[in-house]
């Protein structure tokens, strides 16, 4: 079963910047596609970005276009997500964890074993 923790949410406002990071067993991490997810009160499960095993390969959501950046460091077994120009809208519990190798688009999966509890992003003025 592979588990991935999230940290770094908080609360903000408006145009304000938060960084999350994903992190995972430095033994496994490499082998896996990473993606951020997020799910607001009354919502459904959204994908916001997702990066390939090498980090060649980035997706984001058309929301998010512009102002969050994905990156990845296999050494240290990270996946971070800088958020910039943050908006009421991006209001959400994250989460991340490997995504559906079979699917070519940021797929949510539990394959590998059940996601983390998340990390609370509130944007409120």
């Amino acid at each position: 079963q592979v588990q991935f923790r999230e940290s770094g949410g908080g609360l903000v406002q408006p145009g304000g910047t938060l960084r999350l990071s994903c992190t995972g067993s430095p033994f496994i991490f490499h082998l896996y596609a990473i993606g951020w997810f997020r799910q607001a009160p009354g919502k459904g499960r959204e994908a916001v970005s997702c990066i390939s095993l090498s980090g060649l390969r980035i997706d984001y959501a058309d929301s998010v276009k512009g102002r969050f950046t994905i990156s990845r460091d296999n050494e240290k077994a990270t996946v971070d997500l800088q958020m910039n120009d943050l908006k009421p809208e991006d209001t959400a519990t994250y989460y991340c964890g490997p995504t559906d190798p079979e699917n070519p688009t940021c797929t949510w999966t539990e394959k590998f074993g059940s996601w983390g509890q998340g990390t609370q992003v509130t944007v409120s003025s």
